[in-house]
């Protein structure tokens, strides 16, 4: 797999490095959430606490569930999923 850099350069993803990336998203998810119980935080995002268990537990989160959760958070997509660049958006 290759992807394009910022910079336009080539840039080498492995099933590796893509795993490690995937390994850190639960624990993300967990520091937006805070101090909410995953109940109520569920219950603001229109979802079951079931599934905010199982994605900080470490199963890939859906795009929907990925996209509200930037939006109500006011999270950036490239921190949450990459962990690149300002939790915040601006």
């Amino acid at each position: 797999m290759a992807t394009r850099s910022s910079k336009g350069k080539a840039q080498k993803i492995t099933k590796a490095s893509l795993a490690q990336i995937k390994r850190q998203i639960p624990k993300r998810l967990s520091e937006v959430r805070g101090d909410r119980s995953q109940r109520s935080f569920a219950r603001e995002l229109g979802v079951f606490q079931q599934n905010v268990n199982r994605y900080e537990s470490g199963t890939t989160p859906h795009a929907d569930f990925l996209i509200t959760l930037a939006l109500k958070e006011n999270i950036s997509l490239d921190w949450l999923i990459l962990g690149k660049g300002r939790r915040t958006l601006r």
